[in-house]
């Protein structure tokens, strides 16, 4: 028998494949100048909103039978020239059933190196993410979130 957690780290994997990370269509936004991106299956429904660019904020948030279950905030900023959107959805696209956060650990493409550190589990976690052109940091980005209840 599946577990709740398992399900839900399953549906947030295919909500952001779907969405920022596979270059999903935005929705109307829920604020001013937001940015919001959606996905639903069944019962469940992820939604993505952020504000800003180069230096941004956000927030990912799963809901089951229209109820909020988990959620992750994020604040970032683009540092240098050298940084890709391109590649930083790449990276975001390859995330992980034992880290579905933001991206795995460690992902490269020519130039750029993509790194992600995590504390914590799926219900209570805090982590960084980091992208370097060569050799210097291009981009970073704080995230943490958990389990509501």
């Amino acid at each position: 028998m599946t577990d709740v957690k398992t399900i839900l780290v399953d549906f947030l994997l295919r909500a952001k494949k779907a969405t920022y990370a596979g270059r999903g269509p935005e929705t109307v936004p829920s604020r001013p100048c937001s940015h919001d991106l959606q996905y639903k299956e069944g019962d469940l429904l992820y939604i993505d909103s952020y504000l800003g660019g180069l230096q941004f904020a956000g927030q990912e948030a799963v809901w089951f039978d229209g109820q909020p279950v988990w959620a992750m905030n994020y604040v970032g900023r683009v540092l240098g020239e050298g940084f890709s959107g391109d590649f930083l959805k790449d990276a975001l696209s390859h995330v992980t059933q034992s880290q579905p956060y933001r991206g795995p650990e460690e992902f490269e493409v020519g130039p750029h190196r993509y790194t992600c550190q995590v504390q914590g589990e799926f219900e209570w976690f805090n982590g960084a993410e980091t992208i370097f052109f060569r050799d210097s940091i291009v981009y970073e980005c704080l995230f943490h979130g958990g389990k509501i209840i």
